[in-house]
């Protein structure tokens, strides 16, 4: 089911195969905002994640994922870094990884690195 412009429900899935497939419209028009800039796809690498498989992985137990709230991205050829640099001003939650980016749409300020 296509829910943008460039995303389908589908890519927000959780990995589990559980079927919990939400995603915050906020979140999703910061993918699209994210997606214009570069001018290149963005792949979820991960989205909605059910507390069995957010468990799984080592998720914090209060993960925006869990709510559809979060997405971890990477945009095809661009670094990580630069992405993160995109997102610095973004209001909700921001970690920086080595290979992919977290934005999250939580109604605080954070940042980490993983």
């Amino acid at each position: 089911m296509k829910l943008s412009a460039h995303f389908d429900r589908s890519e927000f899935a959780c990995a589990c195969g559980c079927g919990f497939d939400t995603v915050d419209t906020e979140l999703l028009d910061a993918l699209e905002a994210l997606r214009a800039h570069f001018e290149r796809p963005v792949r979820i690498t991960s989205g909605a994640r059910c507390a069995k498989y957010n468990a799984e992985v080592g998720g914090s137990p209060n993960s925006q994922h869990l709510i559809g709230r979060a997405a971890d991205v990477v945009v095809d050829h661009i670094e990580p870094e630069l992405v993160h640099e995109y997102f610095r001003d973004h209001p909700g939650g921001l970690g920086s990884y080595s290979n992919f980016t977290h934005i999250d749409t939580r109604n605080e300020r954070a940042r980490w690195t993983g």
